[in-house]
């Protein structure tokens, strides 16, 4: 018995319909071989819809210059997820998913020398993707079209071709999506650890090790335990994650307090290497780690491997296909509007998902009223008591003035001195949030937080603006270290310490950039004469939905226009106004129009056919202002390009 597809869990117009072939391989064309983009783009991922019309009905698709992988996801024997290979032409570019690849300075050299690149120049260490690797890609992949948020089309771009930035990420590859993650405290064995992990691992793992009750949530799959016949066994609402098991003494006193601290767009290597080649930096990182367990191999974070939905799946334990906050900024298809909850920063956390649950809400629920939770400019804190970012602050705001002014004395001076204004901007946030920190421990009026998710950011704007692989970011992960000092020697004040599991880890890795290229390929459709709406690397695709009939007797034919994207109440929209031509197709002969004009109410277009001609020999053509041109024959069939022969040669073909 063949296991059960699972297709997008709740599908709607994410990836590639089938009114979409026109547009999606045309764009997917144009992005892997016009030559002002064909160089930067990795990757193009998708979800196709296949004839059923159903979420079972379709496959995942990944196509690149050097070949292409369709693939589907599926339940195996055992009830978990399990991935089968559809097809596969030329060379499969997610072949290579070890997470263990690249996981130290030297690697990373010897993989930029081998891709003809510079091993000694750090700002120009870049890596062909024939040497990279995409680990857990099958998941991280299509989990993202599980949220009727995702776009259209992705894009994975080569590891070093987007913006301005020395430094940047959001690609699916190992570089730019691994983290450091290390757990140090009560109920750890501490070591280092060959195991590969997931930033959907931490959450389950912390409230494992906190002796939290199991429920009865959803897993990967999406099912319940109960659907799965199957005591409760997730520590959350919706788990995507596994407990780490490995790195626990079940034996021990667990823990009573939880502290994560994210060193934002960390480059795990990096941090590596600063450790064992400077015996005297980073002593309380060092301190932390002597106690910990280490993934030698860090974590691989959410796809795209970027701040908002990496926040969120750390927080949630869910991918973001999950959890809904797909990217910084994504389109809305039913409001036909692009939000952005990283350009708006304030007030984000109900653009989650309700389905999932917050570890901020789980402590609540197990815990009660008396738990005190706090987000330190966390860019997610759905449920934290303590969330600056949300408009929730329990601190004294004089005490924070007289505390930011102790506390300023950490901050390098060289970001003033360089003219850094947005590592200034976030060494000074970096302060307040240690502000807020020694306001909640040591105020009278409350408890002590029980969890604290605290974001240090200097790292990542400092990467972003020095390169992840500079002198800005050693001095930044030097300044971070003293905050960490800070925040061990409160919790000993506090008498807290030796019960504190803390967490170390980042949202997302990051890879230094050609800056010279000012290379954004996504926005490349537009060039190509597609419309779509675009947010980074994501497209959503601006369709039209056409079906077309013909009489019984062959003397006439309709063909009806809609909005390819549903509205709220799953409707599509009628168009008035398409441009409607139809074109006969004679052997031998000129294309001949035999019928044009618009569409009327109801997006309808009636005409006269020929009664001696085929339906198939008829072409029917249709336009709108806004959307992209569709064409198809009059008994239905898509005329879209063969990606598969353009792209790989004519011996490939259509399948």
């Amino acid at each position: 018995m063949r296991a059960r597809v699972l297709g997008p869990e709740r599908l709607q117009d994410q990836g590639v319909g089938l009114q979409q072939e026109e547009s999606a391989n045309r764009a997917i064309h144009a992005l892997l071989c016009d030559p002002e983009v064909r160089d930067q783009v990795d990757l193009v991922l998708t979800w196709r819809q296949g004839p059923q019309q159903s979420a079972d009905d379709g496959a995942y698709e990944a196509w690149s210059a050097r070949g292409m992988v369709r693939f589907s996801r599926r339940l195996d024997h055992s009830g978990g997820l399990a991935f089968e290979l559809l097809e596969v032409v030329g060379e499969n570019p997610l072949a290579c998913q070890d997470p263990h690849a690249l996981r130290s300075i030297e690697q990373e050299s010897l993989a930029a020398a081998a891709s003809g690149f510079s091993a000694e120049d750090a700002s120009r260490r870049f890596i062909a993707p024939e040497h990279q690797s995409y680990p857990f890609a099958y998941e991280r992949v299509a989990q993202l079209f599980d949220s009727p948020h995702a776009p259209d089309l992705v894009l994975s771009l080569r590891d070093w071709t987007f913006g301005t930035q020395p430094g940047q990420h959001g690609a699916l590859n190992v570089r730019q999506s691994r983290t450091p993650l290390w757990f140090s405290g009560p109920r750890v064995r501490p070591g280092v650890y060959a195991q590969a992990a997931r930033a959907v691992d931490i959450a389950p793992t912390a409230l494992a090790a906190l002796d939290f009750p199991l429920i009865d949530g959803r897993d990967a799959t999406g099912r319940l335990a109960s659907e799965r016949g199957v005591a409760p066994d997730v520590y959350l609402r919706r788990q995507d994650g596994r407990v780490l098991e490995e790195l626990l003494d079940r034996g021990a006193t667990p823990p009573r307090h939880l502290y994560i601290v994210l060193l934002d767009g960390l480059h795990a290597s990096e941090l590596d290497d600063r450790l064992q080649r400077e015996p005297d930096a980073l002593p309380n990182l060092r301190r932390l780690r002597e106690h910990a367990a280490v993934l030698a191999s860090g974590s691989m974070v959410n796809f795209p491997s970027i701040t908002w939905p990496s926040h969120t799946c750390i927080g949630t334990g869910s991918w973001c296909g999950h959890h809904d906050v797909v990217n910084p900024s994504y389109y809305l298809r039913e409001q036909r509007e692009t939000i952005s909850p990283q350009g708006q920063q304030i007030h984000t956390e109900g653009f989650s998902s309700r389905d999932v649950e917050s570890i901020y809400e789980a402590f609540a629920r197990v815990r009660g009223d008396a738990c005190l939770t706090a987000a330190i400019f966390a860019p997610f804190g759905r449920g934290a008591d303590h969330a600056v970012l949300e408009g929730r602050n329990l601190c004294h705001r004089a005490n924070l003035r007289a505390l930011h002014e102790e506390l300023a004395r950490d901050e390098d001076p060289r970001w003033r001195e360089d003219g850094a204004e947005d590592a200034l901007k976030e060494s000074g946030l970096d302060t307040r949030g240690i502000a807020q920190l020694f306001d909640l421990f040591r105020s009278d009026d409350i408890r002590s937080p029980d969890l604290v998710f605290h974001e240090l950011m200097l790292t990542d704007g400092v990467g972003h603006h020095y390169g992840p692989h500079s002198e800005g970011l050693r001095a930044a992960l030097a300044e971070s270290d003293r905050r960490i000092g800070r925040i061990l020697e409160l919790l000993e004040e506090q008498g807290r310490l030796e019960q504190t599991l803390f967490i170390v880890t980042a949202d997302h890795g990051m890879a230094p950039q050609d800056t010279s290229l000012r290379a954004n390929p996504a926005r490349h459709v537009g060039s190509a004469g597609i419309a779509s709406v675009v947010a980074d690397n994501m497209i959503w695709l601006l369709d039209l939905a056409v079906e077309a009939e013909r009489a019984p007797d062959g003397r006439t034919g309709r063909v009806f226009v809609w909005e390819n994207d549903r509205l709220p109440s799953g409707e599509r929209p009628p168009l008035e106004g398409a441009g409607v031509r139809v074109q006969a197709h004679r052997v031998g002969m000129p294309p001949e129009v035999v019928a044009q004009g618009h569409s009327g109410p109801g997006g309808v277009f009636g005409f006269s056919t020929p009664a001696e001609l085929d339906s198939r020999d008829l072409l029917v053509s249709v336009s709108h202002d806004g959307f992209n041109d569709r064409r198809l024959r009059l008994d239905g069939t898509p005329l879209a390009l063969d990606l598969r022969r353009v792209l790989y040669g004519p011996a490939v073909g259509a399948s």
